[in-house]
């Protein structure tokens, strides 16, 4: 069932509209109100998903009610009735945000495309929020430790800005949780996170790959291809493993970072990219720069921020923790009930060197949990926890 709020002062124009929106769809609630303060006070006390709102209106016109709407519920499209001399006025409340404008007397057609259309865009914001809060549950960056504690604040500090930011640590220890959660706590979050592995992709494709080519660049560009940068524009652009890309794809790189444009493999047209970029790396990057295998320039424009996330050694406490989090989360998964990890179990996995860190950690929390009883004992531990 569709809720609509009809915000009109004139009574034979509410009259026509309730009578055209309910014989068009028996799903199609509509509540009504005659003027803009009646209407808000509707809205405070009630979830709607469309708002039909007049523009001349007494005690509180139109605009007004739409700023007050995109105030304490901006997820209601709300869509403009103009009177022939608020034509003007109804095109601006488009750019305030307003999701269309009808004339009176309104046209049916007219009338009853934009009411689909605007409950459409309704359904597609909660599915986006629905995603994004999905996306960020996938992403939560768990520990109370003194170093996970300084990372979530550095992160608070940074975020908002487009400050470069490079992430180290060994393999498994969540550098991607780090990238995500800068991501989506900056300015940039409504944007693309586009991620790159360059320890996957081979030496002569990460150019094409990351700045995209034209057709007969090379024996296989059968069309013209964007490459991940161009995706990533008004949003971030990951750089996992930075340390594994070949230097002639570093020097474009550094090129994209100083003067925010690319060019495609093949083409010298430049094209103007506005993204923000994260890297992260498991290796010695001043090593690789003393062996000629990294570009020091390009160090010192990826390292504005250094953000450097420990091994799980370092942070043992946070292993209780963990367990909790990775038990209730493959419970969830697997459609079971959440298994109780005993003391003993817990203090067999605190003791247990973690080589392969948060990773192996998960993984070995899901073995326990497939081949133990109803609760992990240390005694489980001892018969699944083997990790070689």
């Amino acid at each position: 069932m569709a809720k609509i709020l009809l915000i009109e002062d004139e009574a034979s124009i509410r009259r026509v509209l309730n009578k055209i929106l309910s014989e068009e769809n028996k799903d199609y609630k509509v509540t009504e109100a005659e003027d803009g303060l009646a209407g808000m006070e509707i809205v405070k006390n009630e979830d709607f998903d469309l708002i039909l709102c007049d523009i001349k209106m007494p005690k509180m016109d139109g605009v007004e009610v739409l700023e007050a709407v995109q105030k304490i519920k901006p997820e209601i499209p709300v869509v403009m009735i103009s009177g022939h001399g608020d034509l003007d006025t109804a095109v601006n409340t488009m750019k305030m945000g307003a999701f269309d404008y009808i004339s009176k007397p309104p046209d049916l057609n007219r009338l009853l495309n934009t009411v689909r259309h605007a409950l459409d865009r309704k359904e597609l914001v909660i599915e986006n929020t629905r995603l994004k809060k999905k996306v960020s549950k996938n992403y939560q960056m768990i520990g109370e430790s003194e170093a996970i504690v300084n990372i979530k604040d550095m992160i608070e500090k940074v975020a908002h800005t487009d400050a470069r930011v490079l992430i180290t640590g060994p393999n498994g220890t969540g550098k991607e949780l780090v990238a995500h959660w800068l991501h989506e706590k900056s300015d940039r979050s409504k944007g693309p996170m586009i991620e790159v592995n360059c320890a996957a992709i081979p030496s002569e494709l990460i150019e094409s790959e990351l700045f995209g080519h034209v057709k007969g660049a090379f024996t296989s560009a059968n069309k013209d291809r964007a490459g991940r940068f161009e995706a990533a524009n008004k949003g971030t652009i990951f750089l996992d493993e930075i340390g594994d890309m070949s230097l002639s794809a570093q020097a474009k790189v550094l090129r994209a970072l100083q003067e925010n444009k690319i060019s495609r493999v093949g083409s010298d047209k430049d094209i103007k990219v506005d993204v923000r970029v994260i890297a992260a790396t498991n290796k010695d990057l001043k090593k690789e720069i003393e062996e000629n295998n990294f570009r020091e320039d390009l160090y010192h424009r990826l390292a504005v921020i250094l953000i450097e996330v420990p091994a799980l050694k370092e942070r043992k406490d946070d292993i209780p923790l963990l367990i909790e989090y990775f038990s209730e989360k493959i419970a969830q998964e697997q459609g079971t009930n959440q298994k109780n990890f005993t003391s003993g179990a817990i203090s067999a996995l605190k003791e247990s060197h973690w080589r392969g860190n948060v990773r192996e950690l998960r993984n070995v929390v899901e073995r326990l949990i497939i081949l133990g009883g109803n609760e992990i004992t240390d005694e489980d531990v001892k018969l699944f926890g083997s990790r070689f």
